[in-house]
């Protein structure tokens, strides 16, 4: 468990706050809007109405005590760099901030920002990949080269052990496990025997897993 400073409470914020939640984290949450803090009431530890551009109000908050701050101000980027800034200055151990533009994770992150998220650009790429591929079943991007893929297994290596399709020499792609009626298990041997009834987690470079599996 951590203790989470969230700071905007709009409908991405909300959404994090569910999450965290069901995490089981404390959370502190921030917003200049009474209706907004009153509705995010039952999902957070505790909440407050403040303006975060303020150094002083954010230093009654105790920046330091907290594991994780994140930014989720909309409408007003300046407002998020500036806040950004100061939970930096004031001792925040990690900032994470809303980008809602390219430009603006630059300078966040220029500006005391640890991590940048992006929502809007990631889940367009997620879109665009998860639902383009008839053979894809979700996604998740590591980095700027790396992903994990869920595929279904190819009618060619149907009936083939992992050993012998050996993907991991041919395309330098890992299998991390393998989906059977919604269980995953992360156990595959060599001698595992690949079915049409499963899907595959697999781990690689984009181009790798493009090319080995036709995306």
């Amino acid at each position: 468990m951590k203790n989470i400073l969230l700071i905007g409470v709009g409908r991405f914020g909300r959404h994090i706050a569910v999450q965290l939640s069901q995490l089981g984290h404390q959370v502190m949450a921030v917003d200049t809007n009474e209706e907004r803090i009153n509705e995010v009431l039952p999902l957070v530890t505790n909440a407050q109405i403040g303006d975060v551009t303020n150094e002083e109000f954010l230093r009654s908050l105790g920046i330091g005590n907290f594991d994780v701050c994140i930014v989720t101000i909309s409408g007003s980027f300046q407002n998020s760099l500036e806040t950004t800034s100061l939970l930096k200055e004031l001792g925040a151990k990690c900032v994470v901030s809303r980008a809602e533009r390219d430009v603006q994770e630059k300078f966040l992150l220029r500006n005391g920002a640890d991590y940048v998220v992006y929502p809007e650009k990631q889940m367009a790429k997620w879109t665009a990949i998860r639902y383009t591929g008839d053979h894809i079943f979700d996604y998740m991007e590591i980095d700027d080269q790396h992903a994990i893929f869920e595929v279904e297994v190819p009618e060619a290596w149907i009936g083939k052990s992992v050993g012998e399709v050996d993907i991991r020499k041919r395309f330098g792609i890992s299998i991390l496990g393998i989906r059977r009626s919604g269980k995953i298990d992360v156990f595959v041997a060599s001698d595992t025997v690949l079915s049409n009834d499963i899907t595959l987690l697999a781990l690689g470079e984009y181009k790798s897993l493009q090319k080995c599996f036709k995306i």
